[in-house]
């Protein structure tokens, strides 16, 4: 019999803990691991280091002219453990994580020619299936057939506590203020955009981590993965 694996599609607000969740269960299934949020990061880390978007500017034309030219990739890191993010073969990893990334992101993300070239590259990734991918819009334009569909939140105090830590820990300069206002910011533009807003798919399972540990929520996503396999292949 012919064993046949999925697409997991891992959608949430920011700072929910989709990339770690989808990360454990990549490397518990022995799937493929794809941060879609570090391929939006690295696009926003792009225009900034050309200058295309400051805090009341963004030159959107010279970005979309430039997109063609900007080649993403992921490859393996043994030391993270997990597949680092390259632009035009530069590991950014590390650079894409920091507050004034995350500040821009969403506007970049908003962009429709950005997000087109982004959902084809994941839609190709995607196509052998055995892949976890989380973002904003997997469960519902990337792989609207996905066979599971994960829908992460948690209150924005809490999300904002855990980015926070992370940072602090990163040695990163922050204020607890500032990450919470970011966080909420990004949850207004990503739910307002007019391209792929951040909504739940209709068939998606909602978790609400707000009170849930690393273990709790790996475990609880586990068991909806195995189920779903199961169904597949029976």
């Amino acid at each position: 019999m012919t064993y046949h694996k999925i697409t997991i599609a891992i959608d949430g607000f920011s700072s929910t803990g989709k990339s770690t969740v989808a990360k454990q269960l990549a490397k518990e299934l022995s799937y493929v691991y794809v941060d879609t949020g570090a391929m939006y990061r690295a696009i926003t880390l792009y225009a900034m280091r050309k200058g295309y978007i400051l805090k009341d500017t963004f030159n959107v034309k010279s970005l979309i002219q430039d997109l063609p030219s900007l080649n993403l990739k992921f490859i393996f890191d043994e030391k993270l453990g997990f597949a680092a993010i390259y632009l035009n073969d530069e590991n950014i990893e590390d650079e894409i994580r920091t507050l004034e990334v995350s500040n821009y992101v969403s506007r970049v993300a908003a962009i429709s020619e950005v997000r087109e070239k982004l959902v084809a590259q994941q839609q190709e990734m995607g196509l052998e299936k055995g892949v976890v991918m989380d973002g904003r819009d997997i469960g519902t334009v990337v792989f609207p057939n996905a066979e599971l569909k994960i829908f992460m939140t948690a209150t924005a105090e809490e999300r904002a506590q855990r980015r926070f830590k992370e940072m602090k820990e990163k040695g990163q300069d922050v204020n607890y203020e500032e990450v919470l206002k970011n966080v909420t910011d990004r949850d207004h533009l990503d739910t307002t955009r007019k391209d792929s807003p951040l909504v739940k798919a209709e068939d998606a399972i909602e978790i609400d981590n707000s009170a849930w540990n690393i273990e709790k929520q790996f475990q609880k996503v586990l068991q909806l993965a195995k189920a779903a396999i199961d169904t597949v292949n029976h």
